[in-house]
């Protein structure tokens, strides 16, 4: 075996937002800075909704999955912005998200766990959101809850008609996404 063959690739399958949700986005960042809390928003060029992580994978795995992924039939779907809210890890808040809503990315996600059956474990809990910030300390969190729970999101409604395999190189200034593939709906709704 080549070096090549042995490197590891840490990889995700997603899609990625249009500017009118990524400007929605942007707005609601600007609002939440308001907000006192150490941590991190998520930048505007990172934004995506993982379907599924695939973790750290050689080149031989990498093909497989490419292959599996080229062979998904799905069709153009519309997606909804939904309201925000927070993923909590020993009672604090760690992640604050916006819902993704809309039947149609499940059944995508179910496809993708359905092509790699045998390669990876099946999703156990996935849920359609988008991160908006990662948080590492927080003073008052009821209040912080509380803002949450009332921050005002437009509903915005937007097609998607593609996915993509990504790879993630860790810096310390944060992740850098690399598309490896891109995958099109084979017809619109």
């Amino acid at each position: 075996m080549n070096k090549l063959e042995n490197e590891l690739t840490r990889s995700f399958i997603c899609i990625e937002f249009p500017d009118e949700i990524i400007k929605e986005v942007a707005r609601v960042q600007e609002v939440l800075e308001n907000q006192k809390f150490n941590g991190k928003m998520t930048e505007l060029e990172n934004l995506h909704l993982a379907l599924k992580f695939l973790g750290e994978i050689n080149q031989e795995t990498l093909n497989k999955v490419k292959e599996a992924l080229r062979k998904i039939e799905f069709k153009e779907m519309e997606l909804k912005l939904g309201k925000a809210g927070i993923f909590h890890y020993k009672g604090n808040p760690k992640i604050v998200w916006l819902k993704i809503q809309g039947k149609k990315i499940y059944e995508l996600q179910e496809k993708i766990d359905k092509a790699l059956e045998g390669l990876f474990k099946k999703e156990e809990r996935f849920m359609g959101h988008l991160t908006l910030a990662r948080i590492k300390y927080l003073k008052d969190k009821k209040a912080f809850e509380e803002y949450i729970k009332n921050l005002g999101t437009k509903e915005i409604t937007f097609k998607i008609n593609s996915f993509s395999l990504k790879k993630s190189d860790l810096r310390p200034l944060g992740p850098i996404y690399t598309t490896l593939e891109d995958y099109k709906s084979k017809e619109k709704t």
